[in-house]
C-alpha cells in the first residue's frame, strides 16, 4: 500500500524565532530537531535514514528526535524501507515534522523505552552498525532480513545494504552485481549513482561513465546533481581527458557554491588542482590549492590537514622543498594536538605524525641538508615503532642509514641499515600472513554471497511456482522469462566470480614476488657483508673501504630496482658487472671472468627480472669456482638466438655440482635448496603472468661431473 507523507512546520515564539536567526547569520550551520511519527498512533520512528550532504543523522533516545546539523539551502533526505523518500529544502531553523500515514503500527515503537519490534529492521539495523566492523557478521544479518521479509521494496533494500557492505570492503565486483539487483527490483536513483560510483571503483570507467549520464537526465537532487558532475571530472581525470575532467568539475563547483555545499566545495576545488598540476599548469594549481587551503579552514581541522598533505606533496613533485617543509611543520602541529589516539587510526589512509616527520626528513635529504635531516628520521621511526606501522618504520630506518653515510658515518649507516633488513624481513612475515588472510577472506565472502544468492534464486522459483499455479498460456510464457532472467543472473555472477576469482590470483602473485624479493636481497646482502668482514678480518683496511664504497653502490641500485617485476636488461648487465668485479677483489686467486654481449643485440627490447641472474653467479663463484686449486673461469655470454629471443649462458670450470654438494653440511645443504627453490618458484609465477618469458637450464660443463653451464632464453618485452 503506498504511504503518504505530510509536513508540519511549527512555528516558534517570535522572540525565539529571531534570536535563533541572528544566531545563525553569525553563523552558516545550525541545529534543526526533526521529528518523524506515525500519522495513526503518534509513535516515533526511529530507524529511518536521515541525511544532510550525504551525512547521516540518527535517531536521538535522550531527545526524542533526529538532531541533524545543516544549513540554509540544504537538502534534507529522509527514507525508510517501508515509506517512499522525502525530499525538501531547508529554508530556515524551524523544527520539521513529518506524519506517515497508513505506517504498520509493528514498526513503530510504542514507548521510548520500548525495543523496535520489526524483526527485518531489527537485521538490517544491525547489519549496518557491524558494517564497517566485521563482515562475516554483517552479511549475516543482510542474509537473515532476506529471509524475514521479501517485499519488494524491503528486497531492494536489503540488496542495496549488501551492496553497501561490498563496497566499503572494496569488493567492487559484487558491489555492481547487488545494486543492480536492487535497481531491478525497485529502480531508485540512488542505487544507479552508486552502481556507477561502484563501477568506477572498479576501473570500469566506460560503463560508469554510461551510467553517470544515464542518471544526470533524471530529476536529481542538488547534491546528486554535483555527486554526478563530480563522478564525471573523476572519470575524465583518471582515462586523461582533462578537459573533460575539468568542464564537469567547474559545473560541479558552480552548483556546490550556489547551494553552500561546503564539503563539495572543498572536494571539487581539490580535484581542480590536481587536474592543474596533471597538465602542468603550476601557477594555476598553486593558486587552485590555496583556495582549497581555504575552503578546508570553514569545514574542520581534519580537512585542513588532508588538503595540506595534498599541497606538501605539490611541492614536493616540483622540488619545492623549503615551502614543503615548511608546510609539513605546520601540519605536524595541528597533528600532534589531536586527541585521537594515533593506535587506532587506521594507518594506510590516515596523516599521522611519523608519516608528516618522514617527510619533512626526506625533505631535507633531497635537499642535502642530512644534518636537519636526521631529528626527523629519528621522531618518525620513534613514533611508527610505538604505533606498530612497520612501513613507514623501514623506510625510515633506510632513509636515515643513507643520511649517515652521506655524512661518513658508516658505523651508525650499517647499524641502521641492519635494523632496516631486519625490519624487511618482519614485513615479510607480516606479507605472507596477509597473504593467508586474503584467501580466508575470498573464501568467506564467496560464501556468504553463495548463500545469499541461493536466496534469491529460492524467492524467483517460489515467484514462478506461484505463477504456475494460476497457469494460462500468457503466464507460461512470463514464467519462461523468468527462468531465463535466473538463468542469466547466475550466469553474471558466475562471471563476476571467475573475475573476482582471477584477480585474486593476480594480487596474490603480486604479493608472493614481493615477499620472494624480500627474501633473496638480505640474503644477498649478508653475503656481500660477509666479504667486508674477510677484508676486515686480515686488517686490509683500504681494500674494505673500497669494497664497502662499491657495495653501497650497488645495493643503492638494487634496492631501487627491488620492486620490480621487470628491469632494462642493461641494467642487469651494469650490475652484474659491478657485482662480479666485488667479489673478483676478494678471490682474485681463485678465478677470472669475462663478460660477453653480442654487439649486434638490441638490448633496448629486452627486459628481465631484477637480481635473476646473480644467484646464479654467486652459485658458480661460491661452490664451484672457490674449491679450485687452480684459478679458474667465469664466462657470461649474451647472445641473439633469434630476433625475439636472447641466450644468457653463465658457465664455470669449478669442482662441479657433485664435488661441491658433497663439501656442504647438512645447514646448507637445506639452505641452497631453499635459496633455488625459491628462484624457480619466482620463474614460475613470472612466466604464469607474462606468458613463459624465461627458460632455465642447468647442466654440467664436462662429462666427468665438473663446472657448470647455466642457460637462460628470455623473449623481449
Amino acid at each position: 500500500m503506498k504511504k503518504y507523507i505530510k509536513f508540519f512546520f511549527l512555528l516558534l515564539q517570535t522572540i525565539c524565532l529571531a534570536q535563533t536567526n541572528s544566531s545563525f547569520t553569525n553563523n552558516n550551520n545550525f541545529f534543526i530537531e526533526v521529528i518523524i511519527t506515525a500519522k495513526a498512533t503518534k509513535t516515533p520512528i526511529k530507524n529511518a535514514e536521515v541525511a544532510v550532504n550525504g551525512k547521516n543523522f540518527y535517531y536521538s533516545e535522550i531527545n526524542g528526535f533526529y538532531k541533524v546539523n545543516a544549513s540554509i539551502n540544504d537538502e534534507l533526505i529522509v527514507s525508510h524501507p517501508d515509506f517512499e523518500t522525502v525530499f525538501y529544502t531547508i529554508k530556515s531553523n524551524e523544527e520539521i515534522r513529518i506524519e506517515v500515514e497508513n505506517f504498520p503500527e509493528k514498526n513503530a515503537a510504542k514507548s521510548k523505552n520500548l525495543p523496535q519490534t520489526d524483526v527485518y529492521l531489527q537485521h538490517l539495523d544491525s547489519a549496518k552498525f557491524y558494517k564497517t566492523k566485521n563482515i562475516e557478521k554483517s552479511l549475516a544479518f543482510v542474509e537473515k532480513a532476506i529471509q524475514t521479509d521479501k517485499t519488494k521494496k524491503r528486497n531492494a533494500t536489503s540488496y542495496k545494504t549488501l551492496a553497501d557492505i561490498y563496497l566499503f570492503w572494496k569488493q567492487y565486483d559484487l558491489a555492481v552485481y547487488n545494486y543492480k539487483l536492487s535497481n531491478q527490483i525497485a529502480a531508485n536513483t540512488a542505487t544507479e549513482i552508486l552502481i556507477a560510483k561502484a563501477q568506477f571503483l572498479l576501473k570500469d570507467y566506460a560503463n560508469s561513465k554510461v551510467s553517470y549520464l544515464a542518471v544526470l537526465d533524471k530529476k536529481l537532487t542538488q547534491i546528486n546533481k554535483i555527486i554526478v558532475l563530480e563522478g564525471l571530472g573523476d572519470i575524465g581525470f583518471k582515462t586523461k581527458n582533462y578537459n573533460y575532467a575539468k568542464a564537469n568539475y567547474n559545473k560541479a563547483f558552480s552548483l556546490a557554491k550556489k547551494h553552500k555545499i561546503n564539503p563539495k566545495i572543498t572536494d571539487i576545488s581539490s580535484k581542480l588542482a590536481t587536474v592543474f598540476s596533471a597538465e602542468g599548469n603550476i601557477d594555476l594549481a598553486k593558486n587552485q590549492f590555496n583556495n582549497t587551503l581555504n575552503f578546508a579552514a570553514k569545514e574542520s581541522k581534519n580537512r585542513v590537514l588532508q588538503e595540506e598533505e595534498k599541497v606538501a606533496d605539490f611541492l614536493n613533485t616540483n622540488k619545492e622543498y623549503d615551502k614543503e617543509i615548511a608546510l609539513r611543520k605546520q601540519s605536524l602541529l595541528k597533528t600532534n594536538k589531536k586527541k585521537v589516539s594515533e593506535a587506532a587510526i587506521n594507518l594506510e589512509d590516515s596523516i599521522t605524525t611519523q608519516k608528516i616527520n618522514y617527510k619533512i626528513g626526506n625533505a631535507y635529504l633531497l635537499k642535502e641538508q642530512y644534518k636537519e635531516a636526521i631529528p626527523y628520521f629519528e621522531k618518525s621511526i620513534s613514533a611508527a615503532e610505538k604505533s606498530k606501522d612497520i612501513v613507514i618504520e623501514k623506510d625510515a630506518t633506510k632513509k636515515i642509514s643513507e643520511v649517515f653515510e652521506n655524512l661518513g658515518a658508516y658505523d651508525k649507516a650499517l647499524e641502521n641499515y641492519q635494523k632496516y633488513v631486519t625490519l624487511v624481513d618482519s614485513l615479510y612475515i607480516r606479507k605472507e600472513q596477509e597473504i593467508h588472510q586474503v584467501k580466508r577472506f575470498s573464501k568467506k565472502i564467496a560464501d556468504n554471497q553463495n548463500r545469499i544468492a541461493s536466496l534469491e534464486k529460492d524467492r524467483a522459483i517460489l515467484e514462478t511456482n506461484q505463477k504456475l499455479s494460476e497457469a494460462n498460456k500468457l503466464n507460461q510464457k512470463k514464467i519462461i522469462g523468468a527462468l531465463i532472467t535466473v538463468v542469466s543472473l547466475l550466469i553474471l555472477f558466475s562471471w563476476f566470480m571467475y573475475r573476482n576469482n582471477k584477480k585474486q590470483k593476480l594480487t596474490n602473485n603480486l604479493l608472493a614476488l614481493k615477499s620472494m624479493r624480500s627474501q633473496m636481497n638480505p640474503h644477498f646482502i649478508f653475503n656481500a657483508l660477509n666479504s667486508v668482514n674477510s677484508f676486515i678480518a686480515t686488517n686490509d683496511e683500504r681494500n674494505a673501504n673500497r669494497y664497502l664504497s662499491e657495495f653501497s653502490v650497488l645495493m643503492r641500485a638494487v634496492l631501487e630496482n627491488s620492486d620490480e617485476d621487470f628491469i632494462p636488461l642493461t641494467k642487469e648487465i651494469e650490475l652484474l658487472e659491478l657485482y662480479v668485479k666485488l667479489e673478483h677483489n676478494r678471490f682474485k686467486n681463485k678465478f677470472n671472468y669475462t663478460i660477453n654481449v653480442e654487439e649486434t643485440i638490441a638490448l633496448e627490447k629486452f627486459e628481465i627480472p631484477p637480481m635473476l641472474l646473480q644467484p646464479y653467479i654467486e652459485n658458480a663463484i661460491w661452490h664451484g669456482l672457490r674449491y679450485r686449486k687452480e684459478i679458474g673461469n667465469l664466462e657470461i655470454s649474451i647472445q641473439q638466438k633469434d630476433t625475439e629471443t636472447l641466450l644468457i649462458s653463465i658457465t664455470d670450470d669449478g669442482i662441479g655440482r657433485a664435488k661441491s654438494l658433497a663439501l656442504k653440511t647438512n645447514n646448507q645443504l637445506k639452505q641452497k635448496s631453499k635459496g633455488m627453490s625459491t628462484i624457480k618458484k619466482r620463474i614460475a609465477i613470472l612466466n604464469d603472468m607474462y606468458k613463459d618469458r624465461i627458460k632455465v637450464n642447468v647442466t654440467n660443463l664436462l662429462d666427468n661431473g665438473e663446472g657448470t653451464k647455466i642457460t637462460l632464453l628470455l623473449k623481449s618485452k
